[in-house]
């Protein structure tokens, strides 16, 4: 076990970060500890300033009366704080830590000390009292107690809100808010309208039936308050597939239950009516599974793999119609990928189904596998650059012809890398690396791709690696879309013939080396036939309805790219106003941050200019005394020259005595 430095402050997460900054800058962390020893610090307009968001980061908005006494310090302090009107706590910290910055430069090298919970990192394999629990096929040590763990951070993960989304490749802890979900892990997840929703679960080895939703605009977490329908209240389940459909619809597919049905059931959650109800569907349904991947393609689903309710590894392959709700059993051509469960997949060009890692009840995968919709045709193309380690339990989205995975493990540790493959090229490469026990490296997470200023970001959420996460983490991609998608009767283009040459230019023989119920995995070994079966779906058809079909696709594919083209400039218009509005954000913030400054040197001229007043007060007190003191000196000097003269005088006695004038002056 290593203990990181609690001393790397930026790496700090809000709020600890801003209570950090307080406890330096003399608050105490304490939104009622004065502010004495501030001043002695910074200039008097900067601590009036960090006095208010203070206040505002720790009580909230000033709602106490004006001061009333004649005290200018309290007086300036009320009207710094009540400056700042309706301002959000989160922006209120990041704004005191920022003023810190810049008043204070180093005090994130000096302010270990004032960091109360170091930041403990633990290794995988560390886990006092830990019980095996098999899982869904997985056996994993899930630790006896799993309440009051302190929480992971790594390094790479940078918790400084959405500011830190300006920085490409590198994953960010957003602040949210509200009432976080449970920590689960082989959840689903979806995204409709800005707005990723979370279903079902596993924790602590019981599955999950709530609906959470995080606004992915406001960050802020809340439960959808589901209304029972006439089937009652929807089954708990895990290892399921949640599939946004038709712009207010959420489909789950498949999942591991505690009683779970003989064949695979398709739920449909209606955000309208916020109800569940349960899809009848044509045909002949899949078996029951869970840990299957389930891929939109066109206007159908695509599932492959999983695992039964009787442990048994699957790797058939189905297609749910969802026009006419009918399920199809493909007979596939080639060697198809050996029987797995929690693996992933993702399309390219509408055509090609591609499926990588997974794992079985022995060892986890790293092949890759290509899957022709057109042609019904396996094949096992090879890989280029840094093919990532086997896994099982990742999660991956789709950016244009860029698929991007995150997390899995081998049952041994978690898997820290995201990684990216150009399905174009069918080249891999590391995107970002992670450190430690953090949520990003875990299994059975959940990873939606939405935006955030005009540019995609990719959203993980929860997972397994020791113990159960109910994180959200944020990554900003720098792998941008250069495939215009193509329906699927359109040519091959030219973007996507490394897939294709390398189809055919490799194809699979699988040899089993075991058949036994525990599911091993088969032996792939590759053989570079020249021949290459090509199977055609032969129809008869007339020529004129052939020429109506082209003409139909032709007006199609027209109303199409116009639609595409209305898109892309609607699209256009809201990221030049979405720059706008941020523009208009910062001019506003730093008009409020000016404003708090001049009126922090208004309220220290009116305080000059109180003591100035009093000053004059005291100096007319100072002139009536001194008028005084004129008047009663010249009374006694009055006094004084009456007495000598009539000391001068002498009177009748003197003269009778015979005393001259003259001589009593001298004697005197």
């Amino acid at each position: 076990m290593s203990v990181a430095m609690a001393g790397a402050s930026s790496g700090l997460a809000y709020p600890e970060r801003f209570y950090g900054a307080a406890a330096y800058a003399g608050f105490g962390g304490s939104p009622n500890t004065s502010a004495k020893g501030v001043s002695s610090k910074f200039s008097n307009d900067a601590a009036l300033l960090l006095y208010a968001l203070h206040q505002q980061a720790t009580v909230g908005p000033c709602n106490i009366p004006k001061p009333r006494g004649w005290s200018p310090v309290e007086q300036s302090k009320w009207t710094s704080w009540s400056g700042l009107g309706n301002m959000a706590s989160t922006e209120a910290m990041r704004l005191f830590v920022k003023i810190l910055e810049e008043e204070d430069p180093g005090w994130c090298a000096r302010a270990s000390h004032f960091v109360s919970e170091p930041v403990v990192d633990v290794e995988m394999h560390h886990n006092p009292k830990v019980e095996p629990v098999s899982e869904n096929g997985h056996t994993k040590s899930m630790p006896a107690e799993n309440v009051n763990r302190s929480e992971t951070r790594d390094k790479d993960v940078v918790s400084e809100g959405l500011g830190g989304v300006s920085i490409y490749d590198q994953w960010v802890a957003p602040p949210v808010s509200g009432t976080r979900p449970k920590a689960r892990y082989e959840h689903g997840a979806a995204v409709i309208d800005d707005k990723m929703y979370i279903f079902g679960g596993n924790h602590n080895g019981r599955y999950l039936n709530d609906l959470q939703v995080l606004d992915l605009r406001s960050w802020t977490w809340a439960k959808v308050d589901v209304q029972l329908g006439n089937e009652g209240p929807i089954t708990p389940c895990a290892g399921h597939s949640l599939i946004p459909w038709g712009g207010n619809k959420l489909l789950s597919i498949a999942g591991h239950a505690k009683d779970p049905p003989e064949t695979l059931q398709v739920k449909e959650f209606d955000l309208k009516t916020r109800t569940w109800s349960t899809l009848k569907t044509r045909g002949k349904p899949p078996v029951s599974r869970g840990g299957q991947s389930v891929t939109l393609v066109g206007s159908a689903l695509v599932l492959f793999g999983g695992q039964d309710a009787k442990r048994s590894l699957l790797n058939d392959l189905h297609i749910l119609d969802l026009a006419t709700m009918t399920w199809d059993e493909m007979d596939t051509l080639g060697v198809p990928p050996s029987a797995r469960s929690d693996h992933a997949a993702a399309v390219h060009a509408e055509r090609y189904l591609l499926i990588f890692g997974g794992g079985s009840h022995a060892t986890c995968f790293n092949d890759l596998h290509v899957f022709d919709v057109q042609t019904m045709e396996w094949s096992r193309p090879i890989q280029q650059g840094e093919i990532p380690s086997p896994r099982a339990g990742h999660a991956s989205v789709t950016i244009g012809e860029n698929w991007l995975i995150v997390g899995g493990g081998d049952n041994k540790s978690g898997v820290s890398e995201t990684v990216v493959l150009n399905m174009s090229t069918l080249v891999w490469s590391v995107v970002t690396t992670v450190q430690g026990r953090v949520p990003l490296a875990s299994e059975g997470s959940s990873l939606v791709l939405s935006s955030f200023s005009g540019e995609d970001i990719l959203v993980s959420f929860g997972g397994y690696n020791g113990r159960y996460n109910n994180e959200v983490n944020i990554l900003k991609p720098s792998h941008k879309s250069t495939l215009q998608s193509k329906l699927m009767e359109t040519p091959v283009p030219d973007s996507v013939s490394a897939v294709q040459n390398a189809t055919n230019a490799t194809r699979d023989v699988e040899s089993e080396l075991g058949t036994d119920q525990e599911g091993k995995i088969r032996e792939i070994v590759m053989d570079n036939a020249d021949s290459e079966p090509v199977i055609k779906k032969v129809g008869e058809t007339h020529d004129h309805l052939l020429a109506a079909l082209k003409a139909e696709k032709e007006e199609l594919e027209l109303s199409l790219n116009s639609e595409k083209m209305q898109t892309l400039e609607l699209k256009q218009e809201l990221m030049e106003a979405e720059t706008r509005n941020t523009d208009l954000y910062k001019e506003l913030q730093s008009v409020r941050g000016q404003l708090a400054a001049e009126q922090s040197r208004c309220f220290k001229l009116e305080v000059d200019i109180a003591e100035l007043q009093q000053k004059l007060q005291m100096m007319d007190s100072l002139q009536k005394e001194l008028e005084l003191l004129r008047r009663q000196k010249a009374a006694s000097e009055h006094a004084a020259l009456s007495a000598k003269q009539r000391q001068n005088g002498g009177g009748v006695w003197g003269w009778l005595a015979g005393t001259p004038p003259t001589q009593n002056v001298n004697d005197a």
